[in-house]
């Protein structure tokens, strides 16, 4: 997967909302809480995204893929470069970060965005 299909799958989320932050960074969320960051330039390569507390050692173990910068503490990880997963992986895990974020909201607002 590349960032533009990383991109393209996260306009997929229900609810998912897209904006500028910081200067040169396009930040993907739902219910105004952040679920992935990667740089506006479709030539980047990487992406930041939430994981579960129990994966983040695990994924940040591995080659390519560090503690995201302000992030870290919150359980987010920076992939340097999206080729070191596999699609399904990718997409599992930008998946999986939009789901932890989408649980965390409002019960009210979570049936907003379900319609």
């Amino acid at each position: 997967m590349n960032i533009k299909q990383a991109k393209a799958l996260c306009r997929t989320f229900p609810g998912a909302t897209e904006d500028t932050k910081w200067g040169a960074d396009l930040v993907f969320s739902v219910g105004a809480k952040m679920f992935a960051v990667t740089e506006l330039d479709d030539k980047a390569k990487g992406i930041s995204f939430k994981v579960e507390d129990d994966r983040f050692l695990e994924l940040t173990d591995r080659p390519g893929i560090i503690p995201a910068p302000y992030l870290a503490r919150v359980k987010w990880v920076h992939v340097e470069d999206l080729k070191t997963l596999s699609d399904i992986e990718a997409k599992e895990l930008l998946t999986r970060s939009y789901e932890l974020v989408f649980g965390k909201l409002t019960k009210k607002l979570q049936r907003e965005i379900q319609g």
